[in-house]
């Protein structure tokens, strides 16, 4: 007869040999700032279909998946010069995507142009610090989302960029934006202490660096907050790298918190693999090459839908309009020099302003790079995809002063010849010259640059409060069309001036 002390020594013993149960996880799926890449880029990084391919393994693998994308799905390339955004927002649920949140890109055409697509979208919308009461998308925006696995409950909220100052004021007319450092807490609070869920990710849009001075990022959130889990980023097109010290930052408790971002375009997917008993976070990238192209030919259908499309594009892609003595970057000095010299030129003789004395005009503008030997119509409109115009400010000196402390704050933004500044390392304007000459504070000045600059963008005040003399009626990036077409004509070719005229010292 088995006494009580030999059921329990036995009992021990079949304890130790059972395997040990594994905890549940979940695998988030997540990328930013696509910016219409449908295609792969021009180094053959990227594309809808291959993203289509990873997602998919990755959801084959794991038991539980959310896919996630953090805003900035247009804007960049001809597809949405051509189709306003017909392809981005269909390919979110081809794509699969559980939630997405707005970048302010998804504003460039006005909200209830962004309504047309986005009412017919699947999933998710979520933002939990814009308020859509006053615009066609109310209703259609959910401040955060609950998923349910096995006994744990995820919640994902979104949280978007102050658009004051960084888009167009009729481009958000009705939307009311909510602090996101007080909102993202509460909102974490809220689901976790009514809610009663187990983790909270943050789907962001503000950045893991910061647009402006004071304006809040990522790091800056999360350093504030009690209950954030996770951080899911997009925005500042910074690739954040898995294990590195970047990758993490302290909440206010001094808990580690992963914070991630992909880069721009698509070419980079992350997965997040929750640990739903501990918390842990495993962030890793996987990149969007080649390697995923056979794995990416089952989606017949997919790919036969893009067919017309695509055809669109390429027909312009293939158009040659005009020739580049030599490669220049968007980022460089010699592309950002050409687009203010051709601008001025341009605005001189098409403005009927008498006197135009310089241009300003936004690196951010410039999206794509300028490759050596044949430009295409197509290229050109990547390049200067937005629906913007030249303008023509009247402006005092130093209200011409305060915009180029506003450029030195950022680094520097693209100048003409005419114009030339100094900058220290914490962004101060040192020194501010037109032709050589010291900016008179009293002085007026006619400066080009386009609406987007004009109403305040990039956070512009100075040219907000400055007289237009002249605003023109066609996209600029038409103009910019015929400007190189007339070069090809003389036998010129597209080529900037090296060196920044914006200097830090």
């Amino acid at each position: 007869m088995k006494t009580l002390k030999h059921i329990f020594i036995i009992g021990l013993a079949a304890m130790a040999l059972a395997p040990a149960v594994q905890a549940e996880h979940v695998t988030i799926i997540a990328v930013n700032d696509t910016h219409s890449q449908i295609d792969p880029a021009s180094d053959n990084k990227g594309g809808a279909l291959r993203r289509r391919a990873i997602y998919d393994k990755v959801r084959s693998e794991n038991k539980y998946t959310m896919t996630l994308h953090a805003g900035d799905a247009v804007q960049g390339n001809v597809y949405f010069s051509l189709y306003g955004g017909a392809v981005e927002y269909a390919v979110i649920d081809s794509l699969g995507y559980d939630a997405v949140i707005w970048g302010n890109h998804e504003m460039d055409n006005g909200i209830d142009s962004t309504y047309h697509y986005y009412k017919n979208v699947k999933a998710e919308l979520l933002s939990a610090n814009y308020d859509f009461s006053d615009t066609k998308m109310a209703g259609l925006v959910k401040p955060y989302m609950i998923k349910a696995f096995g006994d744990k409950r995820v919640a994902v909220m979104g949280i978007n960029v102050q658009p004051a100052g960084l888009v167009s004021d009729k481009n958000y007319k009705g939307l009311r934006y909510l602090p996101s450092i007080d909102v993202a807490d509460a909102t974490a609070k809220y689901l976790k202490e009514v809610q009663k869920v187990d983790y909270v990710v943050m789907l962001s849009h503000i950045g893991y660096v910061s647009d402006a001075p004071g304006e809040p990022n990522d790091q800056d959130v999360v350093k504030s907050s009690h209950y954030i889990d996770l951080v899911i980023g997009g925005h500042s097109h910074s690739t954040v790298k898995p294990g590195t010290p970047e990758a993490t930052v302290m909440n206010a408790d001094g808990k580690p918190i992963t914070v991630g971002q992909n880069g721009k375009w698509g070419k980079i997917v992350s997965t997040y693999d929750l640990d739903l008993e501990t918390g842990k976070v495993v962030y890793n990238q996987i990149a969007v090459d080649k390697t995923w192209d056979e794995a990416a030919k089952k989606y017949v259908a997919m790919d036969n839908w893009l067919k017309p499309y695509r055809q669109g594009v390429d027909s312009l892609m293939n158009l040659p309009v005009s020739e580049s003595a030599r490669a220049m970057k968007n980022s460089e000095a010699p592309l950002q020099n050409w687009v203010s010299d051709a601008s001025l030129e341009i605005i001189r003789k098409i403005s009927g302003v008498k006197k135009v004395d310089c241009a300003i005009m936004n690196k951010g503008g410039i999206r794509v790079n300028m490759p050596e030997g044949m430009v295409s119509e197509g290229l050109i409109g990547s390049m200067f995809p937005f629906d913007n115009r030249y303008v023509v400010l009247e402006i005092t000196g130093q209200g011409l002063i305060d915009a180029l402390k506003v450029m030195a704050g950022r680094g520097g933004d693209c100048v003409s010849k005419e114009l030339s500044a100094t900058f220290n390392d914490k962004g101060e304007l040192l020194t501010a010259k037109i032709n050589g000459k010291n900016i008179d504070p009293k002085k007026i000045y006619n400066v080009a640059t386009i609406d987007y600059l004009a109403n305040g963008g990039d956070y512009m005040q100075s040219f907000k409060d400055a007289k237009r003399l002249w605003v023109d009626e066609v996209k600029y990036g038409e103009h910019i069309l015929d400007y190189v077409k007339e070069l090809k004509a003389a036998g010129k070719k597209i080529n900037g001036a090296d060196g920044w005229r914006m200097v830090k010292k």
